[in-house]
């Protein structure tokens, strides 16, 4: 699979996640790809922690508005109805209880819970901006992200990163399938065809349980 048939393969699956009525927010990189694949029949309220509620998909190429962005620059559309505020505000939704759902990007991520996805110390520090906000203030906080980061195993047993929160990441969907963190461990509920469970597993350094019913990824 190339980086374009990764990216949509982990949007689309993540996209089904989401309900009517669900008020979400879309990390930075690929989480905002989900926007993208919304099924029709489904209407959430998308939130951007810059201060937008009611955030569309991906403008056409050419008509891009600059005063419409993300929390990560980029562009983005605005359906009826749509809201701007200040990030105070944002926060306030966000801190309040009022995001249903976060799909957001990781570093690292352990059988935990916990999730690493803001520095590199020595290397790389682009900030926690949101994340630390939205994990902990969150219903349900769901990680859309490549398995590995080349030779290196993202799914660990613990984290050896800096960590964004503790014990907060419910699922993780990644090109390889479909994994939900539970008391006992990383359970992979759903498997990409295109993988065997043992290339899954030999991907990810954490134990995986196997459900009973593994069922094909749906993206």
């Amino acid at each position: 699979m190339d980086k374009n048939q990764i990216r949509e393969t982990i949007a689309r699956r993540a996209a089904k996640e989401l309900k009517d009525g669900d008020v979400v927010n879309l990390g930075i990189g690929l989480p905002t790809f989900v926007a993208n694949y919304v099924p029709k029949d489904v209407h959430v309220i998308l939130q951007s922690e810059n201060g937008l509620l009611g955030m569309g998909g991906s403008p056409e190429q050419g008509k891009e508005n600059p005063e419409l962005i993300n929390a990560g620059g980029g562009f983005v559309t605005t359906l009826p109805g749509a809201s701007s505020f200040d990030s105070a505000t944002s926060f306030g939704i966000i801190r309040g209880g009022h995001v249903d759902v976060s799909i957001l990007g990781a570093l690292q991520v352990d059988e935990k819970g916990n999730l690493a996805n803001w520095m590199i110390p020595g290397k790389k520090t682009p900030g926690m901006g949101g994340a630390m906000d939205l994990l902990v203030g969150t219903r349900k906080v769901i990680l859309a992200m490549e398995h590995t980061a080349g030779e290196n195993k993202k799914i660990l047993k613990e984290c050896t990163l800096p960590l964004t929160a503790a014990g907060q990441v419910n699922m993780i969907i990644t090109e390889m399938g479909v994994m939900e963190i539970t008391p006992k461990g990383i359970v992979l509920k759903e498997i990409n065809p295109a993988f065997t469970v043992e290339q899954v597993q030999n991907a990810t350094e954490a134990i995986l349980i196997v459900c009973e019913n593994l069922k094909p990824m749906n993206g």
